[in-house]
């Protein structure tokens, strides 16, 4: 039994001895998840398909699984699942912009030795990969962040039931304040700790700062990192106050009741 099961089996127990059965949903759901990505991926490959479609697609069934499978369908999984679904497509549209101008698509000057043996027209827009790549690395942030907002939100409305709209959105952009640094920073470190050779084999070739920056490979993981900030920034005011108006109109309509 290799290391690689070891650890599978060590993160099941753990997730179970700590989330129960709330816990082993959750492991299940990366195997599920995974399951999408690769779906996606083949889809991707066939140039009749559009990457960016097949990106919302995915997104959507990945945010669907995260929040529901794990969390049951409740009203705070279903409006940060809304919010999820907003941020997503208006990050989509700043994703596209910024891969396109920015030329960050395709492959960097330091990957073609690998790739020297394979043939590069694989009939596919690199674009919209690069688009698509970016707002699947961040997807997993902006449904984390949307959670982390709602539930303490509707707690706040069970025990003061008689907050104002207002209210509510301040509550919660109070709380996304505090998520915002923290996820801004596991991002950040994600990149660091995945991208360390990365990083020291720029130093064995004595690269410049300046070559360092502009590098396909190193320019293209830290927009991505950029962009997943700012997802994580954008869905704080649109889960709060999606989360807002849900829970005075739900209010509204115990009244009439």
């Amino acid at each position: 039994m290799n290391v690689l099961v070891w650890l599978g089996i060590i993160l099941f127990l753990l997730m179970m001895l700590v989330g129960g059965k709330k816990g082993a949903r959750s492991f299940f759901t990366l195997f599920l998840n995974f399951g999408v990505l690769f779906i996606t991926i083949i889809f991707m490959t066939q140039p009749q398909y559009n990457p960016i479609v097949l990106t919302l697609i995915a997104c959507t069934i990945i945010s669907a699984i995260t929040l529901f499978f794990t969390n049951s369908i409740n009203s705070k999984t279903v409006t940060a699942f809304l919010s999820t679904m907003i941020t997503t497509i208006l990050l989509l549209g700043l994703i596209f912009v910024v891969t396109e101008y920015a030329m960050i698509q395709g492959f960097g000057e330091e990957e073609i030795e690998e790739l020297s043996m394979f043939s590069i027209y694989v009939g596919v827009d690199f674009v919209k990969i690069g688009a698509s790549v970016i707002i699947m690395s961040t997807i997993g942030a902006i449904a984390d962040t949307a959670i982390s907002i709602t539930s303490p939100m509707h707690e706040i409305s069970n025990h003061a039931p008689t907050m104002s709209k207002s209210a509510l959105f301040s509550s919660g952009i109070s709380i996304g304040k505090d998520i915002l640094g923290t996820s801004a920073n596991t991002l950040f470190f994600a990149f660091f700790g995945g991208y360390l050779a990365l990083l020291i084999w720029f130093k064995d070739l004595s690269y410049s700062f300046g070559q360092i920056v502009n590098s396909k490979v190193f320019s293209a993981e830290i927009m991505t990192i950029l962009c997943a900030g700012t997802g994580v920034a954008l869905i704080i005011p649109i889960t709060s106050w999606v989360t807002a108006s849900h829970l005075v109109k739900t209010r509204r309509k115990g009244r009439e009741r």
